[in-house]
Formats: structure tokens, C-alpha cells, sequence
């Protein structure tokens, strides 16, 4: 799905006007989808059937009105805060603000002392503001996040800047963003994906043919886009055509990294891991699970390591590895010999930040967190997630020919010049230790099952998120560890598969 600035929204809204679209239609259609996000997320989350909107004096209040007034004819019950004088307020807004008073829908007063129940819809602002929220709005958007009551944003949380993520002032923090037509930039740049919480796609009737012609080379993943990359499983299929995953990981001291990234090769179908190691870890190798074939290696022995790694259908590198001289050297002797697919990690990053002559295998996928992709471009202070710095991480992806994945909330994909992928899913408790590993784990059992670069990397960046979503929903955000997810890959994988 293509993600655009506001200004384009208003381009192809436009565009669709001059073909006889209706805004009035616009906005029904609008109001029903969110009534229907407001409406899933209460059943879902067993609240009662209350809600109140905030409401400015533009469109978005409009829409909140029409939402408000389908969840009346749910039984729900309503009530608005309308901040601007109504006759000061869009034709729309003004119209649908009389209709949802004529079908029972209730006015009250500006007030931080917001229900305890239900939910609130936020229309104050829409996609186009870009100042500082003041007085009256200021405050009622600090109340409401002081509510604790969840908030459901029509297209924009109020206050964030939707092209820049910019959030100069108080903004709405939602529980859900219900966005209409398509995900805006600022969402996913600076300090945008603190506020939009999960994003749901509201239809409100744009034209298709309009949007297949806006430009944009910035792309969110969906499951209408990666479902087709799941691998199909032959009936008949042996281990090695399911996939063998050789891992080059682990350390003296440094197991669990080596561990949950050879599970997860296995959890993500692949049907056989052999985890190379140093020799001297057996004893702290020993639990590990049995599925995992264990192989010491000596650092002086590089051709038995490098026969292994081209038998295989892909590789990983790097977590837990250590960056001691020894493996400095093996790392600069394999890599320009590694013919397989191969995901490269952790201090095999911080290796290539330091040694940047060496030739890179391929089919490369570079799995970075923010502060290994500083290393990588020399950047000493931390930048900024904005259209420069994506526009960075893409020319550094080009530069070498790699797949990289910018892990983080959100992670970002980019390979050569094609379009950036911006993948929605996941929970902040995967800010934790040894998820990262779990995800290149995946990403080298989907490249064995025979996935390219970018569609591994998609796939697999979007399937952990869900499984950290799941993990979430049970552990919660505070207490799930990063090998809650492997019991989690399951749910993922169902989610796309049926």
C-alpha cells in the first residue's frame, strides 16, 4: 500500500472530485469505516458501548460526526465536544454535527474530566496540520491522554504533523489510527509511530485507477502483499528441499544470540540448522535444543567452514559472534567466498562498520538496528528518522548491493532503487534483547525455502511482528522476552496461511 504525504491526499481527492466523485459520499463512507474500527476494537476489548468525539471545525470533525451517529444506531451512547462555534465549521462538519444531534447524539462542554468508560474518537485535526496545538485544544489533548481511555484517531492523531512526524506540540497518543485512503508519511518518520498506535485502512471510496497513478516510492506492507511470498509446502518434500540453514554465530560466553536465531531458522520451516560455533562452547551449547546440529570450528581451519556454508541453501552471520581478531580474520576470509543467501547480523556488522573493502556474498540481506546503522554510515550522533536519513540508508543499500532491513518501530527495507517497504506490525515490548537474532534466524530459513532477498526480508520482518503482537496480547509489552516470539511464530504464520 503506497504511502504518501497530506498534499497528495488532496491531490487525488481532488482529482476524483473533477470526475464526479461526492465529498459528501466521501464522508459517509469515511464515518461508517471508522464507526467500524470504533465498533471492533470495543467488542474486541469487552468495553462498554460508549464513546465521545472531539471535534474541530474541519472535515475530520465531520467524519467523527458520522461516525458518532452510525454508532447511535449501535446502541452505543454518544457525546461530542465540539471546540470551535459551530457556524465557524465546514459545511460538512456543520451538517453532519445536526444530523448526529437529531438522531439523539448529545453537546457537552470542554472539560479535562473525561468519562471513565468507553472510548474517545479524536476529529480535531486532520492530515494538513502542521502547527502548534493552543488553549482550549491543548488542553483537551492532554486530557484525553490522561485519560487512560483508548483513543481512536480519525486519519491523524491531532497534533502530529502528517508529513514530517514532526510533533512540535501536545499531540493525540491513539490506541488506533483508522486512516483513510492510504498511511500518510508522518506516521512512520520522527516521532509519528509513538502516536498512531495500530493503523487500520479505512476504504472511503477512491477511486483505484487514481491511486495506481500517484506517485510515491514509499510502500507499507500488508498481508495482501507478503501472503503471496509464504512458501507453498510440497507434500512429498524432504528436509533438505524444506531448507538447510547453516549459521556462522556464537561465542565463548555468548550463546543465547547463536541459540534463538537457530530456532527460529527451524520455527520459520526450515527443514535442517546446523549452528557453526567456536570450539570450546559445547558445555555452554549443551541444552540447546536437539534439532540443532552443534559444529565446532577452529579459527586456523577456514576451508572446512567455508565447504559447509556453500552447502547450504542459505547462511546467517553474526549473532553473538564477538569481534576478537580471530574472527575478524575468518569473517574476512569467508564472506568474499560465500556463494548461498546469506543474513548478516549483529558483530558481523559492527565487523563490516570497520572493514568496509570486503566483498559481500550475492544475495546479502544486512539487518541493522539503528545504532549498527550509524556505524555503518560513520554517523556520530543519532539522526533523526526522517526522508534524508531513509534516503541515506537507501544509497548505502545501493552502494553494496544488499537487502537492508533498518530494524526498528517501524523497521524499513530498501534494496537498490526500488520503492522503501515500511512493515506496520509489531509491539514495543520487542525492544528487548535477542529479537533481533530471532529475526535473522527467519530471514535465513525463508531465503533456504527459496524466497529472494526482498520478499524474505518482507516476509519475514512482517510474520515477527506479528508474532511479537501475539506474545504482547499474552506477556504484555512489560514482561515478554524475545523467545516468547518463537512460541508465537505459529499464530503468524496461521494469520497468513488461512
Amino acid at each position: 500500500m503506497k504511502i504518501i504525504s497530506p498534499g497528495q491526499m488532496t491531490e487525488i481527492e481532488s482529482l476524483a472530485y473533477q470526475q464526479g466523485a461526492s465529498s459528501a459520499d466521501f464522508m459517509e463512507e469515511a464515518g461508517s469505516g471508522i464507526a467500524l474500527v470504533v465498533h471492533d476494537y470495543v467488542e474486541r476489548n469487552g468495553l462498554n458501548h460508549m464513546a465521545l468525539l472531539l471535534c474541530g471545525k474541519g472535515n475530520n470533525a465531520g467524519d467523527a460526526y458520522v461516525a458518532g451517529t452510525h454508532l447511535l444506531d449501535l446502541d452505543y451512547d454518544v457525546s461530542a465536544i465540539q471546540l470551535v462555534d459551530i457556524d465557524e465549521c465546514s459545511f460538512l462538519c456543520k451538517q453532519n454535527y445536526e444530523r448526529f444531534i437529531s438522531r439523539g447524539g448529545r453537546i457537552v462542554e470542554p472539560t479535562i474530566d473525561f468519562p471513565k468508560r468507553g472510548v474517545i474518537i479524536d476529529g480535531l485535526f486532520g492530515t494538513g496540520f502542521q502547527g502548534i496545538p493552543t488553549g482550549i485544544f491543548s488542553a483537551v489533548i492532554r486530557s484525553a491522554n490522561k485519560s487512560k481511555l483508548p483513543i481512536i484517531a480519525v486519519d491523524i492523531p491531532s497534533g502530529l504533523n502528517g508529513e514530517t512526524g514532526e510533533t512540535p506540540g501536545d499531540v493525540i497518543t491513539a490506541t488506533e489510527t483508522a486512516f483513510l485512503g492510504l498511511p500518510k508519511t508522518g506516521f512512520f518518520l520522527n516521532n509519528g509511530w509513538n502516536h498512531v498506535g495500530k493503523l487500520h485502512y479505512v476504504d472511503f471510496g477512491l477511486p483505484q485507477k487514481i491511486i495506481d497513478e500517484c506517485e510515491s516510492n514509499e510502500f507499507m506492507l500488508t498481508t495482501d502483499l507478503v501472503e503471496p511470498h509464504l512458501p507453498s509446502i510440497v507434500r512429498n518434500r524432504n528436509k533438505y528441499e524444506a531448507g538447510y540453514v547453516v549459521g556462522l554465530a556464537g561465542s565463548p560466553g555468548m550463546p543465547g544470540a547463536a541459540i534463538l536465531a537457530s530456532i527460529s531458522a527451524l520455527r520459520g520451516g526450515a527443514g535442517i540448522v546446523r549452528l557453526l560455533h567456536p570450539q570450546g562452547m559445547e558445555a555452554e551449547l549443551a541444552s540447546s535444543p536437539y534439532e540443532i546440529i552443534r559444529t565446532p570450528y577452529r579459527h586456523n581451519h577456514i576451508e572446512p567452514i567455508i565447504e559447509e556454508m556453500n552447502r547450504a541453501s542459505s547462511t546467517f552471520i553474526g549473532p553473538g559472534l564477538g569481534t576478537s581478531p580471530d574472527t575478524c580474520s575468518l569473517l574476512r576470509a569467508i564472506l568474499p567466498r560465500l556463494e548461498k543467501p546469506c543474513a548478516i547480523d549483529a558483530d558481523a556488522l559492527n565487523f563490516l562498520a570497520e572493514n568496509e573493502d570486503v566483498p559481500l556474498p550475492k544475495h546479502t540481506i544486512m539487518t541493522p538496528h539503528m545504532g549498527e546503522m550509524m556505524r555503518l554510515l560513520k554517523l556520530k550522533t543519532r539522526p533523526e528518522i526522517n526522508l534524508t536519513f531513509l534516503d541515506s540508508c537507501r544509497a548505502f543499500a545501493e552502494k553494496k548491493q544488499v537487502t537492508l532491513v533498518l530494524k526498528g518501530g517501524p523497521s524499513f527495507i530498501f534494496q537498490g532503487n526500488l520503492s522503501t517497504l515500511t512493515n506496520p506490525t509489531g509491539d514495543p515490548g520487542m525492544a528487548t534483547a535477542g529479537t533481533g537474532d530471532i529475526l535473522t534466524g527467519l530471514i535465513a530459513s525463508l531465503l533456504a525455502q527459496g524466497l529472494p532477498t526482498r520478499e524474505a526480508a518482507s516476509l519475514a520482518v512482517f510474520l515477527h511482528g506479528l508474532a511479537g503482537e501475539h506474545a504482547a496480547e499474552e506477556m504484555t509489552s512489560y514482561a515478554m522476552t524475545a523467545s516468547d516470539l518463537l512460541y508465537h511464530f505459529p499464530e503468524a504464520f496461521k494469520f497468513l496461511a488461512t
